[in-house]
């Protein structure tokens, strides 16, 4: 994987919470902060995208005639099977 120089300015605030991330030891370096947090915005965000597509596909699936009860027991049976 390549990598790319990106040059960002931030505020004081933003960069001393920087250097405090830095020097309690969760990072080594600026770099590693940043590239932490942007995989942590893109996780997110493949969540998010995950339970946007499961409401489309829930919407699309139309009603059910199924009780509440029974919509439970089954999510809990599917949970069981993994």
């Amino acid at each position: 994987m390549t990598t790319v120089r990106k040059t960002i300015t931030l505020t004081d605030k933003q960069d001393e919470w920087i250097k405090s991330q830095i020097s309690r030891g969760a990072y080594t370096n600026d770099s590693e902060v940043m590239r932490d947090l942007i995989r942590r915005a893109q996780a997110e965000s493949d969540r998010l995208e995950a339970i946007r597509a499961a409401l489309m596909e829930g919407e699309r699936s139309g009603l059910s005639d199924m009780t509440p009860e029974a919509i439970r027991a089954a999510v809990r049976k599917r949970k069981s099977l993994k």
